[in-house]
């Protein structure tokens, strides 16, 4: 009985993180493609993403701030296919939390290094910000070669002709 529901939450939990982050990116498609019609001036964007907030805010309650939607456009400008595969199907997805953290990351190497870590190893929120904040991908890099090296071969083989083979399947489908 108890499997049965611990089952049924951790899908719960699951789902509900999808729908979040799937929210998130077509909020972010939305201002982008409609609200900012592909204007990148930071005056009128601000006025817009403001406007939005307010309008989102009153209809839905919180959650909506200004903060939080320019954190939606860079998700979808960050991660602009992640709904679209070449075989159609539904694949991994991070929860939110995740994503926000790895937003931070300007490097796009280490940052698909960070999203492609904390998928395969189930990294928490919690230790995805503490990786990050310690800089573990580049420390990784220093590290002397034969370790890296060792490393390399236990994990980075495996990404690498993943990614080579299927460029996009980290990405979901909606």
């Amino acid at each position: 009985m108890r499997k049965i529901i611990e089952t049924s939450q951790r899908q719960a939990y699951h789902a509900v993180d999808t729908l979040l982050v799937q929210r998130n990116w077509l909020i972010g498609y939305r201002i982008a493609q409609e609200e900012l019609a592909g204007e990148n001036r930071a005056e009128y964007g601000a006025k817009i993403i403001k406007k939005l907030s307010q309008e989102l805010s009153e209809k839905y309650g919180s959650g909506f701030t200004a903060s939080n939607l320019y954190d939606y456009l860079r998700f979808y400008k960050a991660y602009h296919q992640i709904f679209h595969t070449v075989s159609g199907k539904s694949v991994r997805c991070l929860s939110w939390s995740h994503y926000r953290f790895l937003l931070q990351v300007t490097d796009p190497d280490a940052r698909v290094w960070y999203e492609n870590e904390a998928f395969e190893q189930t990294w928490s929120v919690r230790t995805l910000q503490r990786n990050i904040n310690t800089q573990y991908y580049y420390r990784l890099l220093k590290s002397p070669k034969k370790n890296f090296e060792n490393y390399c071969k236990r994990n980075f083989d495996q990404f690498r002709h993943r990614s080579a083979k299927h460029k996009s399947s980290r990405y979901l489908r909606i």
